[in-house]
């Protein structure tokens, strides 16, 4: 069974630093670039971070110069380093990818994991 598991999350004071790791397992034939998101209360889930197809990185505007993913194909994770934290960068991360189990290709989900800064 394919599952992505996060772990790092917590709380923090502001200018703090996080770092979040995404691993997948399971019956994995091939697997998409991964991508952090995250969704603070009230508001929609957003993309934060990625890999793209060509191995270039991408950042919302929001946490370029602070956020840095990062990756270890050989472990199938991912990480987000997160510097300077801010209040507002509260909210539950999950990673994402697509995974192909030799069946069919899949959108998979981690099960989240919090991150609170306090002021």
């Amino acid at each position: 069974q394919v599952q992505l598991v996060e772990s790092g999350g917590g709380l923090v004071q502001a200018g703090g630093s996080l770092r979040l790791s995404c691993t997948a397992s399971g019956r994995i034939f091939s697997i998409n670039p991964m991508a952090w998101y995250r969704q603070a209360p009230g508001k929609q889930r957003e993309l934060v971070a990625q890999f793209t197809s060509s191995g270039t990185t991408t950042y919302v505007d929001s946490v370029k110069g602070r956020f840095t993913i990062s990756g270890d194909n050989g472990k199938n994770t991912v990480y987000l380093q997160m510097n300077s934290l801010k209040p507002e960068d509260t909210a539950v991360y999950y990673c994402n990818t697509q995974i192909n189990d030799g069946w069919s290709l899949r959108d998979y989900w981690g099960q989240g994991t919090q991150v609170t800064v306090s002021s």
